[in-house]
């Protein structure tokens, strides 16, 4: 195997086995699907355990890689009074663990199949054809898509990361095709939205349609009410 491939490999199992410990896993879950970054007394009321073992855990969690670690007072404000700076820890956007055993190299051939497609323009309507079948083939086989609450639970199983936002709208804030939206972009959000059409096409009462709308660390689309409003801005 190549020599730089291994020592990945091996650091990649290092930070998995990082989370063998429940607590640290915990601690991990929580800042994961916190949406921002948080501090060790966040981190600590939302797991349930004392503020020294969060922030013993927390740190241990930066030097895996697994976490990042950044500093701001919580004040938000700077300057004299403003306090001193707090300890904030999130889960990095750019960076994704994946161990197989034996070495299974998928990510390459999502890039080769891609590549493929984009020097193809007949191929790409073909693509989102079957992205949208394989949507509503997901929501057909998921127990309990006919209504919002379900479609939501697929979206989790699904990778998604679905937050629920007080104007009705679902912000997706993982794309589970982030490998490939570097080189390809317009693929991959055209790939997103035809999937999520067909999940919500076929799961029944969601009150949800997909919207285009890119922004960073995020998926490139957002579900939106289905009224009138967010039918004509997503056209």
């Amino acid at each position: 195997m190549d020599p730089a491939r291994s020592a990945r490999a091996d650091s990649d199992l290092d930070q998995l086995g990082s989370l063998a410990e429940p607590v640290r896993r915990r601690l991990y879950a929580f800042v994961s699907a916190a949406g921002s970054s948080v501090d060790r007394d966040q981190a600590a009321a939302g797991t349930g355990i004392s503020r020294a073992l969060a922030a013993f855990h927390l740190d241990r969690l930066v030097d895996a890689g697994l976490l990042d670690a950044e500093y701001h007072r919580r004040s938000g404000r700077s300057g004299p009074g403003a306090g001193r700076p707090a300890k904030f820890y999130r889960r990095p956007a750019e960076r994704d663990v994946s161990v197989s055993l034996p070495p299974r190299h998928y990510d390459l051939a999502a890039r080769i199949l891609a590549e493929g497609i984009e020097h193809d323009p007949g191929a790409s309507p073909q693509v989102l054809d079957a992205a949208r079948r394989e949507g509503e083939r997901l929501a057909a086989g998921h127990a309990s898509t006919g209504n919002r609450g379900g479609v939501l639970e697929l979206l989790v199983d699904q990778g998604y990361e679905p937050v629920a936002e007080p104007d009705g709208s679902v912000t997706l804030r993982n794309c589970p095709f982030h490998a490939l939206v570097g080189e390809h972009r317009d693929l991959t959000c055209g790939m997103n939205h035809a999937l999520l059409r067909g999940v919500l096409d076929a799961a029944g009462d969601s009150g949800l349609v997909p919207l285009a709308d890119p922004a960073a660390g995020r998926c490139c689309v957002r579900l939106v009410p289905g009224d009138g409003t967010a039918a004509t801005a997503e056209r």
